[in-house]
């Protein structure tokens, strides 16, 4: 029983304590010593009995019965010891009269202190439940530095932090029906386009068949990218961009106004490279390459004819800043605030060719994965979009 080692130990002391001051005699010492025996196993029954189970169903009843139990305990100790001290029926009788007005004194303190613990632990089994019935606007409003203070504490910051989760929970849901319902709409326009056109022609109701051919392959181009930005942005979200080889931003963006010339001079756009020093970084290629071909087609798409389209990168405070620069109108007010947004997109009468809305958003998705940031430049004249990714110098870690 974990009760006997403590008890011993008291015993002894107080023993070892009465040898020590009084120096008894033989009488003296066989009275203290059964004294303290039969305090020692009073006290041990009283735990015993309390230790099996819970014996309250109330922990403010348990407290103030073991705060009553030790008193008790401590007046039959002074009461035994004054009754065999064989004092006048007086001096006894003040004895019992302070005993009595100690227990009293002890049992009120019990109930003032236990009651406020009690109030306490209530207050906090009752946000729990109202935690599990999925409030997390309440609080447990305790203010102890004891262990229930810290336990409430823990249960306050625990609530924010499920509240926090709750909110992005439902961001991401929100975002979720967002994205299905733009898929929804712009997987369905060309599709509705090629079954009227494929039931034109059935029908015999055509009179230039290759002009509805035409059109069925625009709208089956149109579905290929769309279903191809999707994989990509899929595949990036999930990890699939692996910032592990050193990259010459510079040199990517040199290969990505090569790679669009053909493009840009059907639009009769010129692209160009500023700067022609090395921006090396730590980073995908691949994926960064699909970073830089998007911002470039997406300034082509705006940027009028003999306009000139401006890629840069350059490297600063440890950073590489990459921008593409167009003459076009620039972005729309309503539009900068979600451009980077899935399926965000304009007035189609502003560009040139159509755009599936997922560019931007899989360049952020790039950026961030390589713990950059990427940004419209609302102050550059025309549409201006930069980010900026760590640098890393070619041989380093």
């Amino acid at each position: 029983m974990k009760l006997v080692a403590p008890l011993i130990i008291v015993v002894v002391l107080g023993l070892l304590i009465v040898e020590a001051a009084m120096q008894p005699t033989s009488s003296d010492r066989l009275m203290l010593y059964t004294i303290f025996g039969g305090v020692a196993l009073l006290a041990s029954a009283v735990a015993g009995w309390m230790s099996r189970g819970s014996r309250f169903r109330s922990l403010r009843t348990t407290l103030q019965v073991l705060a009553v139990s030790s008193v008790l305990v401590a007046a039959v100790a002074v009461a035994v010891s004054a009754w065999s001290m064989v004092i006048n029926t007086h001096d006894l009788r003040i004895v019992l009269i302070a005993l009595g007005l100690g227990v009293a004194l002890g049992v009120t303190l019990a109930i003032t202190v236990t009651g406020r613990l009690t109030d306490d632990l209530n207050q906090l089994v009752a946000t729990v439940r109202a935690v599990g019935d999925g409030d997390l606007t309440v609080s447990t409003g305790i203010d102890r530095i004891d262990e229930v203070g810290e336990t409430a504490r823990q249960v306050d910051a625990m609530i924010v932090r499920l509240a926090e989760a709750r909110a992005v929970r439902e961001k991401d849901e929100a975002a979720r029906r967002e994205f299905l319902a733009a898929i929804g709409h712009d997987l369905r326009t060309p599709l509705t386009a090629m079954r009227v056109a494929i039931e034109a022609i059935e029908d015999g109701l055509v009179e230039d068949p290759d002009r509805y051919l035409k059109s069925m392959k625009t709208d089956i181009d149109t579905l290929a990218e769309l279903i191809d930005d999707l994989a990509v942005l899929t595949s990036f979200e999930a990890g699939g961009v692996r910032p592990s080889e050193h990259v010459d931003v510079a040199e990517l963006a040199d290969e990505t106004v090569e790679a669009l010339a053909p493009l840009a001079a059907a639009s009769g756009v010129s692209v160009r490279v500023g700067g022609s020093t090395p921006v090396p970084v730590r980073g995908d290629p691949a994926a960064l390459g699909r970073v830089l071909r998007n911002l470039v087609d997406n300034a082509l798409r705006y940027a009028p004819d003999g306009s000139v389209v401006e890629v840069s990168a350059t490297t600063a405070d440890g950073f590489a800043h990459v921008s593409v620069a167009d003459e076009g109108p620039g972005f729309p007010p309503d539009l900068v605030s979600r451009a980077f947004d899935r399926f965000a997109t304009d007035d189609p009468s502003r560009r040139r060719g159509s755009g599936t809305g997922l560019g931007l958003a899989i360049a952020k998705s790039v950026v961030e994965a390589h713990g950059g940031s990427i940004w419209i430049d609302r102050d550059a004249p025309g549409g201006s979009v930069s980010f900026r990714i760590p640098t890393s110098p070619p041989g380093g870690g």
